[in-house]
């Protein structure tokens, strides 16, 4: 057991707000999630579906209702857990910035946010990719800006708009983007950074500086199949390597 185990050993993941289900194009039902959950001791769950703009497995907006009356009934049958409706709204480059608008945004009890592919008016950077090194070719100091603005102009308008976005997921992953300015529109917005355990992003090294701001951190499974709810080991692992203090990530407890 090396050090970083024996102190990912100490602790416990209390929440998991970022899981996707069959509503988007995740594996399990609400109720698999959800029953993980309990099994794992979560106190508490967010179902968190790819918001409507997504071309392919976007959440219908109208099935909302459905949604949290499934929620309703395993609030009853699975008493321990809290159980939320959230969704993971995809990022665009222009007003509202997101996919989910201000007044969308009230039917959800908690608002994620992240960059995707297959979301119109998000922009692609598969372009600049080399498939085989998964790189990014050339120069793309110029996408690197028009991401990361896309990303700040989302947090901040969106917050002015009462639309807060309470964590910003797996920040750094499918292009370039600028985390040092991430970092403080989400120290400014009161936004939690995700370190996601399906993706490599935060990195070790992207934790380091965004750890530098006024920011805390959570850790998400980003579970796409039931047994991955409340995963957190890995993200934990790369957050101690970076020398971040636990007491920085709002969703672990020591044992």
């Amino acid at each position: 057991m090396d050090k970083f185990e024996k102190i990912i050993s100490q602790y416990r993941m209390i929440y998991d707000h970022h899981t996707h289900t069959v509503w988007s194009h995740g594996k399990g039902t609400i109720e698999d999630n959800v029953r993980e959950a309990s099994i794992r001791g979560l106190r508490s769950i967010a179902i968190t579906d790819h918001g409507p703009g997504h071309l392919t497995y976007g959440i219908k907006m109208n099935k909302l209702g459905e949604m949290r009356a499934e929620i309703a009934a395993l609030k009853e049958k699975y008493p321990s857990v809290e159980v939320l409706l959230g969704v993971e709204a995809n990022t665009i480059r222009r007003k509202p910035y997101l996919d989910v608008s201000p007044e969308e945004g009230k039917q959800f009890d908690i608002l994620l946010a992240g960059y995707h592919f297959g979301i119109l008016g998000a922009g692609m950077v598969t372009n600049y990719m080399n498939t085989r090194t998964g790189m990014f070719d050339g120069d793309y100091s110029k996408l690197k800006v028009k991401n990361t603005a896309m990303i700040v102009d989302a947090l901040y308008y969106n917050e002015d708009a009462g639309n807060h976005i309470s964590i910003l997921t797996h920040p750094g992953d499918k292009g370039p983007f600028d985390i040092q300015d991430i970092a403080r529109a989400c120290q400014d917005t009161g936004t939690l950074i995700e370190i996601n355990d399906k993706h490599h992003h935060l990195t070790v090294e992207e934790i380091q500086i965004a750890s530098v701001f006024d920011v805390n951190f959570v850790i998400s499974s980003d579970a796409h199949m039931p047994k991955k709810v409340g995963s957190f080991e890995g993200p934990f692992r790369r957050a101690l390597e970076a020398g971040l203090d636990p007491e920085r990530i709002v969703n672990l407890e020591k044992i």
